[in-house]
């Protein structure tokens, strides 16, 4: 099948965007999970946590648009989970959540530790696969459910 070029034009989402980024990222992973593909499984996992981030970015902006890509405020186009934080308004929060609950501060240690690089990767074991996915979707205590509350 062939792309639309119209499709291809780039296009920063805007704050909705990235939050469906995020649930959609989140279900391709189970679903690359569940047929054995962890490399996959890891990255998109990983990916669905960052379009959330840049959700929670988006939200601080004018109209939930993300912004454009000046110099100066490159950071908020990296994939690096500390330096999306930052630009976030939801940091302080979530390191008083790691305070007060314990399976949220160990999940967000699996979590953090995440890179794009991971892309590159020919083989991921599916022990690390499964701990990512659960420190990312537990209903209760994982990193998705709890940024969702705040994009």
């Amino acid at each position: 099948m062939k792309v639309k070029a119209s499709l291809l034009v780039k296009k920063v989402p805007n704050r909705t965007e990235f939050q469906q980024l995020a649930e959609l990222r989140i279900r391709e992973a189970k679903i690359a999970f569940d047929n054995g593909c962890f490399e996959g499984a890891y990255y998109l996992a990983g990916y669905a946590i960052e379009c959330a981030l840049k959700a929670c970015i988006a939200k601080r902006t004018r109209a939930g648009d993300f912004p454009r890509p000046p110099n100066e405020i490159g950071q908020i186009y990296s994939h690096k989970f500390p330096d999306l934080f930052r630009h976030t308004d939801i940091e302080a929060m979530r390191d008083q959540e790691m305070k007060k609950n314990e399976a949220f501060d160990r999940n967000w240690g699996v979590v953090k530790d995440w890179s794009e690089e991971t892309r590159y990767l020919t083989s991921i074991p599916e022990s690390d696969a499964r701990e990512l996915l659960n420190a990312i979707t537990d209903t209760e205590n994982g990193v998705l459910p709890w940024l969702k509350k705040l994009w």
